[in-house]
């Protein structure tokens, strides 16, 4: 009966970890050394690393290759770098697997890099995985990327819903390293986001430049709450953030909401945060243009 219960706690462990167990996992279960050596004699039990092994069969997929590397990396290992952005599916899986781990330890399996770090930032897990938070992966891969490939992650981490830019960038601005400064860059170059106050007022001076009236703020116009109304040119103003600031279920909602007002005789323009910031001259422009008043 023992035996029977172990077995089937062993198997309750393996499923959960994509069939990779360790050596101290297994003497944890109650079996003793011969038991294990028996069972790698008879092909139940495969080493993949030191201390590691596959369970039933010697090939592992994708999930248990990542496991077994972090399991044989010992306390505190996570999955990171390349390794953490494939398996949060921002970025293809590399053929080397990437693990960190804390600076006072210094673990070195075959075939693995490992990097000794003083601070792992956010921790997560993933279909059981301990793995770097997308933030915190995006953060320590930046450094080897091309700017386009940069964007190319944030927005693909948008559209999954596994970071808010706003988030990434205070995250990013709370840090002092390269990868810190290469997202900060990226977002304040290309993304900066105002805050509503700060838009407000931005805004509300380039339409004081055109002569027009002041719009109402935060109107509600047919169930729809828009950020800026002109009610006698029946004008509404919207203001964006980058493509990758914006996730599909968003842009949908927005592209709906356009659509309703437009069918009710209003007038949608759309400008971007950095327009509203650096192009002050061409969104007073294209005011004029919409406007009866011109």
């Amino acid at each position: 009966m023992a035996g029977t219960t172990v077995h089937a706690a062993l198997w309750r462990l393996a499923r959960q970890q994509h069939w990779v167990v360790t050596w101290d996992q297994l003497i944890a279960a109650g079996l003793t050394r011969h038991a294990i050596a028996h069972r790698l004699e008879n092909g139940r039990l495969h080493r993949l690393y030191r201390g590691v092994f596959a369970v039933g069969r010697a090939e592992v997929d994708q999930l248990g290759r990542w496991i077994a590397a972090v399991l044989a990396c010992g306390e505190g290992a996570v999955l990171s770098h390349e390794s953490a952005a494939a398996l949060w599916k921002i970025r293809p899986a590399p053929a080397t697997v990437e693990i960190s781990v804390p600076r006072r330890r210094a673990p070195r399996p075959p075939g693995l890099v490992v990097h000794r770090r003083t601070a792992l930032g956010e921790i997560r897990r993933r279909k059981a995985i301990p793995v770097t938070s997308p933030a915190q992966t995006i953060i320590d891969i930046a450094p080897r990327l091309s700017e386009q490939q940069l964007e190319r992650i944030v927005n693909e981490a948008d559209k999954l819903d596994l970071i808010d830019p706003d988030e990434l960038r205070d995250y990013a601005a709370a840090k002092g390293g390269v990868g810190e400064a290469r997202v900060r860059t990226l977002l304040d170059k290309e993304a900066f986001l105002l805050t509503d106050s700060e838009l407000e007022q931005r805004f509300v001076k380039i339409v004081r430049q055109t002569g027009l009236p002041e719009p109402e703020t935060q109107a509600l116009l047919y169930r729809h709450r828009v950020d800026f109304f002109f009610r006698a040119d029946k004008l509404v103003v919207e203001t964006d953030g980058l493509r990758y600031h914006r996730t599909t279920t968003q842009q949908k909602k927005d592209c709906l909401r356009d659509q309703e007002l437009t069918a009710n005789g209003l007038r949608v323009v759309r400008f971007t945060h950095g327009q509203i910031k650096y192009e002050s001259d061409h969104v007073a422009g294209v005011l004029r243009r919409l406007s009866s008043k011109s």
